[in-house]
């Protein structure tokens, strides 16, 4: 099922702007989010077709199946929730059916881990961003031999560096493990049976050879393997999120010189204001009053470090109001269940008759 398909059958209930308009965030550069509710034809429902959400490709449109939506709403997830009390000025579509709904509170302590949580997980993903920006991993691949290490005078030097200083090849060397030292074996030279440190450049780990009886070794020799094994899950996970990123916003992260994704963070304080707000004032404000102290960050105004410091003090309050919120533990599923219920049930009864 599509969007379309949504449309043609005339079955969305609610439709609203989102995001950045919706919080009153938005900048002539800000992309136009739409989120809403649809209820399945009678027979697709009770069918084998039951379809929970429909988005399109870049995920800036999406909507809810009912059930689906109140699912999601009994779990206080954030997205729902500023989907149901959306400012009127940004509501696009709303059926008589919906109307009862967007009376109804379903704010709860819940909301602490939703919203703060969520908060939460931004913060971690602005962390890797920082780390990513503040340390590239060049495009060459390095491989085992960039961390191999030969004991030297009164320390070490690179494997490569030891062959380089010696005019030794490394496929003409063979390897032996030393009992009880981790990792570190004994490198032998010029034998027809060495199979090299390593067999082929693409080697996850060094070879080993049989080595002949008597034969001493040249030098000794360790493989940094924790610090390879590291090394490759970094390389993996930076070109991967170099493959993904939005590059328009990397480019603004570049640009404001503080080194994290300013829109990330604006987002991390916005999430982290409505949760404090929920417990204090027992309703969620999508429309933001703090909207020129949010752009400011969007703009890069602060340090990173003083944002993190910003957002553990936040968190501290936010467990502190909410011990003493006056909220209930978690939503009310059976009204949930109730008014899902009657909201299909007459949705139904009206498309027999048709408005």
């Amino acid at each position: 099922m599509t969007i379309e398909d949504l449309r043609k059958h005339d079955i969305i209930v609610f439709e609203c702007m989102s995001g950045s308009h919706a919080h009153g965030l938005a900048t002539p550069e800000s992309d136009k989010d739409i989120k809403g509710v649809f209820i399945l034809p009678r027979e697709a429902y009770y069918g084998l077709e039951y379809v929970e959400q429909v988005s399109n490709e870049s995920n800036d449109m999406v909507y809810y199946e009912l059930k689906r939506f109140m699912e999601l709403l009994g779990k206080s997830n954030p997205n729902i929730l500023e989907l149901l009390y959306t400012p009127e000025d940004s509501i696009l579509k709303m059926h008589p059916v919906f109307h009862g709904i967007r009376g109804e509170n379903f704010l709860s302590k819940q909301c602490k881990e939703s919203f703060g949580g969520y908060a939460m997980t931004q913060i971690r993903k602005a962390k890797g961003l920082n780390k990513k920006i503040l340390n590239p991993v060049e495009k060459e691949r390095k491989g085992v031999l960039d961390f191999c290490y030969v004991v030297w005078q009164q320390g070490s030097i690179p494997v490569k560096e030891y062959l380089k200083l010696n005019d030794l090849k490394q496929e003409q060397c063979g390897l032996a493990r030393i009992p009880n030292m981790h990792e570190i074996y004994g490198l032998y030279y010029g034998h027809d049976s060495f199979a090299g440190i390593i067999r082929k450049d693409s080697a996850n780990d060094v070879a080993l050879s049989p080595i002949p009886k008597g034969m001493e070794p040249v030098a000794l020799m360790s493989f940094n393997k924790s610090g390879y094994s590291k090394y490759c899950k970094e390389y993996k996970d930076y070109w991967e999120w170099v493959g993904k990123r939005n590059d328009a916003r990397y480019q603004n992260t570049i640009q404001h010189g503080k080194n994290y994704d300013a829109k990330n963070i604006m987002h991390t304080f916005r999430l982290l204001h409505m949760c404090e707000e929920i417990a204090r004032e027992g309703k969620l404000n999508v429309r933001r009053e703090d909207r020129e102290y949010l752009l400011s960050i969007k703009r890069g105004d602060f340090q990173y470090d003083k944002l993190l410091e910003l957002a553990e003090q936040k968190i501290s309050a936010i467990d502190d109001v909410y011990k003493i919120a006056n909220l209930p533990e978690a939503p009310d599923v059976q009204k949930l269940n109730t008014l899902l219920v009657t909201i299909r049930s007459d949705y139904y009864s009206l498309k027999k008759r048709p408005l």
